[in-house]
């Protein structure tokens, strides 16, 4: 008995030893994420927000994000993959905003879009810009910035401008040039 006490003791322990050597045993180290998806004071995290600007009751837009951190007890955003509806006082879509990110202030009601910002109006114009903030309570948009505005008969370019979001009442601030059609008369 003491014999096989020994011999199946001297079996196990040359069978880890072995089973320990063994590469294909080996498990493989567990591999630790390069960086973490949510960054460190972020409240919350969300996929597919969605939220309405609204003024004293009246829906004046909806903001779309891809994914969504929350601050400062979720009055404060940071957006990426932005796409935001402008409506009119009678509720008809007038326009979109798009971009890479976004900052959304619910306090200030502003949203500071960055990143390949894309404004389209229904009327056909055009504006493109790195960065642009959208100011609810001043109803204005504008930006220091180098930007790009097509409209259906000319386009403008510039450094910095302020306007109403309808892009009608536009003031250039810096280095301002314009291209528009001009007919000449002929004898």
């Amino acid at each position: 008995m003491r014999l096989l006490r020994t011999t199946g003791t001297s079996m196990l322990a040359a069978l880890l030893l072995t089973a320990a050597g063994c590469p294909a045993s080996r498990q493989p180290a567990a591999q630790r994420a390069a960086k973490s998806m949510l960054p460190d004071s972020a409240e919350q995290m969300l996929f597919g927000m969605r939220t309405f600007l609204t003024d004293k009751g009246v829906n004046k837009g909806e903001l779309l994000a891809d994914t969504t951190f929350t601050y400062d007890d979720g009055t404060r955003l940071e957006l990426k993959r932005v796409n935001v509806t402008f409506y009119t006082a009678q509720g008809l879509k007038d326009g979109t905003m798009t971009s890479k990110t976004a900052s959304y202030n619910s306090r200030l009601s502003r949203i500071e879009a960055r990143g390949d910002v894309v404004v389209i109006r229904d009327d056909g114009k055009r504006l493109t810009t790195p960065q642009l903030v959208f100011d609810q309570v001043r109803n204005q948009f504008y930006t220091d910035s180098a930007f790009v505005l097509n409209e259906p008969k000319r386009s403008l370019t510039g450094i910095g401008f302020e306007s109403d979001p309808r892009l009608n009442n536009f003031r250039c601030l810096r280095a301002c040039k314009g291209v528009a059609p001009v007919s000449v008369p002929t004898r």
